[in-house]
């Protein structure tokens, strides 16, 4: 695929149709798939759930139907015996380079440090530098809520506003992340981590980007339709951007950036 080109996959990976194959004696499920679409994976992969098996979220939406977060669709599709082992795994993690064995730091979540901590021992590698974080929400969120700071990034810098408005619309950002992060339950320490100040780092700035490619596009007089179908991936920042408005209005927030994006 165009996203693999140039990679060379190592020879243990093997890949499959069958997910009863994929999961047999697996460790951990990593719940890599767009954030519209997690309902129905998550529905398929639970029947097939067993022991001690880590459910790891790495998507980084919201559910436009239910405002839900992606580890809260998971744990209404999977039986409560498993709930626990619910991770969420995010961080400044552009595909491209994860792919290409980049050095890269993450954050991997969940409410019991202790799965957290084998989260991480699976998850670590030479380049992949993985900590440990029991604030599944304010991770979550982070995730989530960047991508809508990076279309607007996106939009500044096809303008040609300048370093100067691009830093202080992502300060401006991070400052909205945070509020609606902590009305919904989250820690606001959180946000100057992994999953929120440096994700933005990354994504506001990079053209590996999607979300910021977006915005880019925008300013090219695009339609967002013609420019989201063109891609190869997915840009969840389109409708985290509305499902974070909706919660907005419900939580009586003033969020001007996310109201305009």
């Amino acid at each position: 695929s165009e996203l693999f080109s140039g990679i060379t996959l190592p020879r243990r990976l093997s890949i499959t149709s069958s997910l009863e194959e994929a999961l047999a004696e697996a460790k951990a499920v990593i719940m890599a798939v767009p954030s519209q679409s997690m309902r129905a994976n998550i529905k398929a992969v639970a029947p097939h759930l067993d022991g001690s098996m880590l459910v790891v979220n790495a998507a980084k939406g919201l559910e436009r139907e239910t405002n839900l977060r992606m580890s809260q669709v998971i744990a209404q599709e999977i039986p409560p015996d498993f709930q626990p082992n619910i991770c969420v795994l995010s961080g400044p993690n552009l595909s491209q380079e994860i792919l290409r064995d980049l050095p890269a730091a993450a954050v991997v979540a969940a409410r019991d440090e202790v799965v957290a901590k084998k989260a991480q021992k699976l998850l670590n590698t030479p380049n992949l530098c993985v900590y440990t974080n029991t604030d599944i929400i304010g991770v979550e969120l982070g995730g989530a809520l960047k991508n809508i700071i990076a279309l607007g990034a996106g939009i500044v810098d096809g303008l040609g506003y300048g370093d100067n408005a691009k830093s202080a619309f992502i300060t401006r950002g991070l400052t909205e992340i945070t509020a609606l992060g902590v009305a919904l339950g989250a820690n606001p320490l959180t946000f100057s981590g992994l999953t929120g100040l440096g994700d933005l780092v990354a994504t506001c700035s990079s053209n590996l980007s999607r979300n910021h490619r977006v915005g880019v596009e925008l300013t090219k007089g695009r339609l967002l339709e013609e420019i989201t179908g063109s891609m190869s991936g997915v840009a969840e920042g389109v409708t985290t951007t509305l499902v974070a408005y909706n919660l907005a209005q419900q939580l009586k927030l003033e969020m001007p950036i996310t109201e305009k994006i």
